[in-house]
């Protein structure tokens, strides 16, 4: 097997995006041209429900792919073409947008874990 090399050790800054959504941006605009075509990579791990209940309100997505992966608890997506969908403990969201589309994300009071 091939050896690769470390170049770059990344550590997350603390964040607000959203509406107000408490998080850990490890992946985002200071890492793009290290990290092309990730765009951004984003942790949550807060107990707190007032650091994410206002989720993400209705914003653009247009030619990017999402993944999601809930570690536990529960999140709702809606776009603007009508399709929804929860994504619950241990489940994961592979969303592919080519067009422009408008999408909405709620994060539940439940506790939210997106990646260990």
């Amino acid at each position: 097997m091939r050896q690769r090399k470390v170049t770059r050790i990344v550590r997350g800054r603390n964040a607000v995006d959203g509406a107000g959504v408490r998080l850990r941006r490890i992946l985002g605009d200071r890492t793009i041209q290290d990290f092309d075509p990730f765009l951004m990579l984003d942790g949550f791990d807060s107990t707190n429900p007032q650091d994410y209940i206002k989720g993400f309100p209705w914003h653009p997505h247009r030619g990017i792919e999402t993944v999601t992966y809930l570690v536990s608890g529960t999140m709702a997506h809606e776009d603007s073409l009508g399709n929804k969908g929860v994504i619950r403990s241990m489940g994961c969201q592979w969303m592919t947008r080519s067009q422009a589309m408008i999408l909405i994300s709620i994060l539940f009071f439940t506790n939210i874990r997106l990646f260990p």
